[in-house]
């Protein structure tokens, strides 16, 4: 089935729906400059051990390792802007057709595009926490004050070291956020699930909860998932392309 063929029936999918929501990826970001983990040849994982530079005990242990690597990585969150596809589904939003994303991504992204209700399973980088007092403040000034001279963040009541709100190796998913959604998996109707490998639980999990409770999946993103034998529509493209030609075609009807 041709792609544009493909993108008529999702948008059907999406008109027709009660209850759509959409889970997103690192994938759907990379169109604005930012990495993904897993990419053959530019995954952050292949150039770093995951467990040594972003696991909590790594963290605790040696945090000057984690800055090291966040900090490139950072510095393209802090000026990386909304792509097609972060608008598309801000504009689903906007047009009632999409109740919730459900993002794996910590870039605020979504939200700068104007996603309304973003729930955010691995954190992100809005905060920081002291990991020894709990004191929390914004974190855009202390990683700019990093990435200008490497002083580490520290805690200006008891001077521990500030950890940015993301989820890392080790740690639990934010309880609330991902009661939320695991509702929103159970409840919806269609979920479109763009950029995401889906090799990460629980989020990997989520499609599957979706389709037991009866949902549609449409699957988007340029390479397999473990979701694809399960969804309706499988699009093998750029999802900064295929998710604004899903909004014209629901557009024109």
């Amino acid at each position: 089935m041709a792609n544009e063929q493909k993108i008529q029936q999702a948008a059907k999918l999406i008109r027709n729906a009660k209850h759509a929501v959409a889970l997103t990826g690192a994938g759907i970001s990379t169109p604005s400059g930012i990495p993904d983990f897993r990419s053959p040849g530019s995954g952050l994982w292949e150039q770093s051990d995951s467990m040594s530079v972003a696991s909590f005990w790594g963290f605790v242990e040696h945090p000057q390792g984690f800055y090291d690597w966040v900090k490139p990585l950072a510095k393209k969150m802090m000026t990386a802007q909304p792509n097609p596809a972060h608008r598309a589904l801000a504009e689903l939003e906007a047009m009632g057709k999409i109740h919730a994303v459900i993002t794996q991504n910590i870039d605020n992204l979504h939200q700068l595009a104007g996603s309304k209700r973003v729930l955010e399973l691995h954190g992100h980088m809005r905060q920081a926490t002291c990991i020894r007092c709990y004191h929390m403040v914004p974190a855009q000034p202390l990683m700019e004050k990093f990435i200008e001279d490497e002083t580490m963040p520290t805690c200006e009541i008891c001077g521990g070291v500030m950890k940015p709100n993301v989820v890392l190796f080790g740690e639990m998913l934010p309880v609330s956020v991902m009661y939320e959604a695991e509702q929103e998996s159970k409840t919806c109707d269609v979920m479109l699930v763009a950029g995401s490998s889906l090799e990460v639980a629980p989020a990997a999990d989520l499609p599957f909860v979706a389709k037991k409770n009866g949902a549609m999946l449409i699957v988007v993103n340029k390479t397999s998932t473990i979701a694809d034998a399960h969804a309706a529509i499988v699009l093998r493209e750029d999802v900064a392309v295929a998710l604004p030609r899903m909004v014209e075609a629901l557009k024109a009807g």
